[in-house]
């Protein structure tokens, strides 16, 4: 089967996942209000000490119908960061037992706090090894072995559903990007009956790390037309499908 013919439901000929990191309170404040005015549900990939600053909205986007995924407790990202080496935390000093213990507290954390468990992950700064050189190892099997997908980072290209890794799916980063972009970006995906996931941090006016509200407003608006012909769901919901259509 090619990706071409890839059977999404209900006659769409491709699928879209909007996916937010770091728990910025921008996404409760300015994304989320569009998403919901849309009827689009979107995952959001949290840290434990960004979801304390605002606990009932957290709350409340699940209750909106939202996925909260696990994005690990402490952000490891490599020691060319110099925050990450400031945070004492840099992936090259790590061991897979140290990450396994971010991805497992991370989990129980989110439940016991938000009450849900994360079926998905996404790799902070889209890095899956740690170590360096002759040691470096992938923690993609961690991932796997934890969660029904894991979300990579600034990709060039959308999932392929019948051939795509999904411990290891493919995210297009597009903080700073505007409609006509996002729209050549889903345009080429409907071609291709890809399935296309989003990766934005802040939601707001033009500024590090953000994505416009009004570019935003506007895909949401394009991607719900009446001909767009796209499915727009959770990571979650669109990982089960395509998992059981490989199964099948």
């Amino acid at each position: 089967m090619t990706t071409t013919t890839f059977p999404w439901p209900n006659g769409k000929r491709a699928a879209i996942s909007l996916t937010f990191d770091d728990a910025r309170l921008s996404q409760l404040d300015s994304g989320i209000p569009i998403l919901d005015r849309f009827g689009l549900r979107a995952t959001f990939y949290v840290t434990p000490s960004a979801v304390e600053q605002r606990l009932d909205g957290w709350r409340q986007a699940i209750a909106t119908g939202h996925e909260i995924g696990n994005h690990t407790v402490t952000h490891p990202c490599s020691g060319n960061f110099s925050w990450a080496r400031e945070k004492g935390n840099p992936l090259e000093e790590f061991t897979l037992e140290r990450m396994d213990a971010e991805l497992i507290d991370a989990n129980a954390w989110i439940a016991k706090t938000l009450g849900a468990t994360p079926q998905t992950f996404a790799y902070p700064c889209g890095e899956t090894t740690i170590s360096r050189g002759a040691t470096t190892q992938s923690y993609v099997p961690l991932v796997a072995r934890h969660f029904l997908a894991g979300r990579g980072y600034n990709n060039e290209v959308h999932n392929a559903p019948m051939h795509c890794d999904l411990a290891r799916l493919w995210s297009a980063g597009v903080d700073g990007a505007n409609f006509a972009h996002l729209r050549a970006l889903v345009e080429t995906t409907r071609a291709d009956g890809g399935w296309l996931i989003l990766t934005a941090h802040e939601i707001g006016e033009k500024a590090r790390q953000t994505l416009s509200a009004n570019a935003l407003e506007r895909l949401c608006e394009f991607v719900t037309h009446s001909n767009s012909a796209i499915w727009v769901d959770t990571v979650a919901a669109i990982a089960t499908h395509v998992a059981a259509q490989r199964n099948a």
